[in-house]
Parts: structure tokens; sequence; C-alpha cells
């Protein structure tokens, strides 16, 4: 929403927002827009009459500013809708959807057509830092993180069927977002909805690695299909090193180029693959899309280094599934050999807080060292089912001061710590560093 915000003020409107919760770096990237925020959904923010309001999916009946919105009969619509309407409507539209990967993958297709003289519009999930927004119109074309979230309150679709691309990236497809999805088959049939607006002129860039995705096509695909994958596919790559941070391409077999950069793990190699797939469709030659990406820069809080202090090394990562989690820590490792790596961890997603993920945390956190597990007493399940099997590498704290305060009296010179969450985690990973310097 805070992208859609910046395009709305790009388009010359006079824009204003709020949210339960305003922090960096979205909050500091809307101020510099000149974009008013206003703490809290409180029914008064709405007593200007606005021509237009735009909702978030975060808000349903109940909701004061939603119930005032009703009463008084103002202009609404949903963020995806006036996105799909006001924005994509007349350019050629890129949209990368998955479970894992849509920030990381959507910022690289934009750099990679940003280098290659595309001026591409687009808005991201996150703040790319090769840009420093995490939207803008551009004038060529557009690429979109396409979310399989619901859109509104009164749009209970997919965001992404707003958008009706020309080329799709289908990056993977596991459970998530428990608290709309009964099951898998149900995530299935949405990315299903988004493959059935893609046009026959189009392409659908999809990972040949995930089973799920191909029982998603098997309900009918009328698009030409491009896979990808390290191991198969018609995209691969030859990892040169185990932590990802060189690798080789070949399309059909054919060497196309080799990549150094400064991402980790394989998960960044298969989302490398997709953009350069995407970009080959839109008409980029291969080489040049592989040589933009030696100077990409992800998004920030993608295993961010916020700083270093005596030796200890902290990073900031937006962590919302096992999965993510897992790839992120194995890249982690691969890199760092047999340093410690310690981690504190806030459940923060709706499935996360809903235990919806419980049983596969453990498992996805194999490469950490310790582990210090935020069970604040709103946690609706014990966080003993993640700490106890830990293997003693785990513990729970009650609060972000405790958890803090926990991983300092045990973090040394050498480690790596982790502050792992897709919320705001109260500042955590920048509080932890400040703890050192006030002890200075």
């Amino acid at each position: 929403m805070g992208g859609v915000a910046a395009l709305a003020r790009a388009l010359g409107h006079d824009v204003a927002g709020c949210d339960a919760n305003i922090y960096p770096p979205m909050s500091d990237q809307l101020a510099a827009l000149g974009i008013r925020l206003d703490s809290g959904y409180r029914a008064e923010h709405l007593d200007a009459k606005p021509d237009l309001v735009i909702v978030g999916n975060a808000l349903s009946r109940g909701n004061p500013m939603i119930e005032r919105l009703l009463d008084d009969r103002l202009p609404y619509v949903s963020g995806p809708q006036w996105i799909g309407e006001q924005v994509l409507s007349n350019r050629r539209v890129f949209a990368v959807a998955g479970t894992h990967g849509k920030t990381t993958t959507t910022a690289m297709l934009a750099w990679i057509l940003e280098v290659c003289g595309r001026d591409p519009g687009f808005l991201v999930g996150g703040v790319p830092e090769n840009f420093g927004v995490s939207a803008r119109l551009g004038a060529g074309d557009f690429v979109i993180e396409a979310d399989e979230y619901d859109t509104a309150f009164f749009d209970k679709r997919s965001k992404f069927v707003h958008y009706r691309p020309t080329v799709a990236i289908l990056n993977n497809l596991e459970f998530d977002h428990a608290d709309i999805f009964p099951d898998v088959a149900a995530i299935q049939r949405q990315f299903h909805h988004l493959v059935r607006t893609v046009p026959g002129n189009g392409h659908l860039i999809v990972n040949a690695e995930d089973p799920r995705l191909a029982e998603a096509l098997a309900m009918g695909a009328w698009t030409p299909v491009t896979t990808f994958g390290i191991e198969r596919g018609d995209w691969q790559a030859d990892l040169r090193v185990p932590d990802g941070s060189a690798f080789s391409v070949r399309y059909r077999g054919t060497p196309v180029g080799e990549v150094r950069w400064n991402l980790l793990g394989r998960h960044n190699v298969m989302n490398a693959l997709a953009a350069v797939a995407a970009a080959h469709a839109g008409g980029i030659d291969p080489a040049r899309a592989i040589a933009a990406l030696t100077d990409f820069r992800s998004a920030k809080r993608r295993l961010e280094l916020v700083g270093e202090h005596a030796g200890i090394r902290v990073y900031d990562d937006f962590a919302h599934h096992p999965t993510a989690i897992a790839t992120t820590l194995a890249g982690l490792r691969a890199r760092v050999g047999h340093a410690r790596i310690l981690v504190g961890m806030e459940p923060r997603s709706n499935s996360m807080r809903l235990g919806a993920h419980a049983e596969e945390l453990a498992p996805s956190l194999r490469d950490a060292d310790a582990v210090v597990f935020l069970h604040k007493p709103e946690l609706p399940w014990d966080a003993a089912r993640v700490t106890g099997a830990l293997n003693g590498r785990g513990q729970a704290a009650s609060s972000v001061d405790a958890l803090i305060t926990t991983l300092r009296d045990s973090a040394r010179a050498g480690d790596h710590v982790v502050f792992m969450s897709n919320g705001g985690f109260e500042n955590a990973p920048r509080r932890f560093l400040a703890l050192f310097s006030a002890s200075a």
C-alpha cells in the first residue's frame, strides 16, 4: 500500500494514508514524497471527505474507518484494482508470483530492464537498494510483485488477478496464508486464475522443480511456457561456489554467461534464473541481463547487514515462511563456514501466529547454532513446540527486550546474529547494536 501511495503521488494526486504501525523504511520513503501518515485506523481520518479511498486488505468490516467509509458512502476501490486500472492498463506488465522470492525477483527484473535502457515502472513489496524506492511510474514496461493474498474486504480474489500481465513468473508454490486458505489446493486454484489472465502471445516463466506449479498448469494453460531450475528446465544454473555467490547460466544447454554477486543461497540463484528468463521473454539479450545482475543489490531486509560491532555481524531478514528461513540460513552457512549463527525470531506472519507452520519451524532453523524465539503472551500456541525440538539450541523470550538481552549476553566476536521477522520487530536489530554502543 505504501507503493500504491507513491504511484498515486507520482500521478499528481494529493495523498495521505494511515496504518496500525508505521516504521522505516517505508515511513521514511513516504514522508520524503510529502505523503502524510496517520497512525491507527480512526474514523476521523476521513473527516476531509477524500475524493477516493484506496483500501488495503488489512482492513475488515468492524474497523472504524471502514464503517465510516460505508456510512458516508465515500468512493472506494481496492489497491490492486486501482493499480490495474490506473497504472497497468496500457503497458506491458511483468508480474512476479510465488510463495517465496517475489520481492527479490521483482527487484532483479526491474534492475535488468533499467540497465538495459527500458525505463521500467515497478511496484515492489520492499525497498530495492538499487532504486531506493519501492515504486515508480517509469515510462516503459511495468514490473509488479504479484501477491496471492486476497484483495480487500469486499473482493476475496487474489490480488494478482487484477494485473493482467503479458509475462508472468511463477516462482514456487507452498502452503501459506493459513488465515484465508484452507489448503494448498486452494492456493493452486488462485494461481491458475492468474494463468487464465495471461494472453496467448505472452509468456509463463515457471519453476521446473516445483510439482505444485506443474499441477496448477495441468488445469489448463493457453500461453507458451518457459521453465527454469538449477537441475532442470530451459534455463539452468551451475553453482561455482556452494553459497551461490557465483554461478553460470545455460539456456537450453547453451552457456550464456556467469553471475558473480553479493547475494547468497540457492534460492537467489533460482530468483535470478526467473528474472533472466522473463527479461529474455521481453526481448532482452540474456548476456546483457546476466551482466546487469553483477551490480544488483537486494531489497532491504533480505539478509541485510545492518551493522557490525566487535566482530559481531548483525542482519535484518524478512522471514515469513519456514522454507524462506531454511534457504536464507543455508546460504549464510555456506558463506560463513563454522562460524556461529544466532537467530532472534518473531512469529509475525498470520500463518506463523496461527501455528500453521509450527512443526516446520525447528527443522527450518537447522543451520542456526542458537535461536531465541519471541513468545509474547498473546501467541495462541506454545513456543515449546519449536524451542523444544531444537535439541538445546532454542529458548523463548516473552518480550523483544528480553530477546535482545539474551542474544547480547550470548554473542561473541565472529558470530553472525540474524533477526528474522516480516514485521517491524520493534526495531530489534538496530536496538541490539545500540546496546553494544551504550556499553562501550
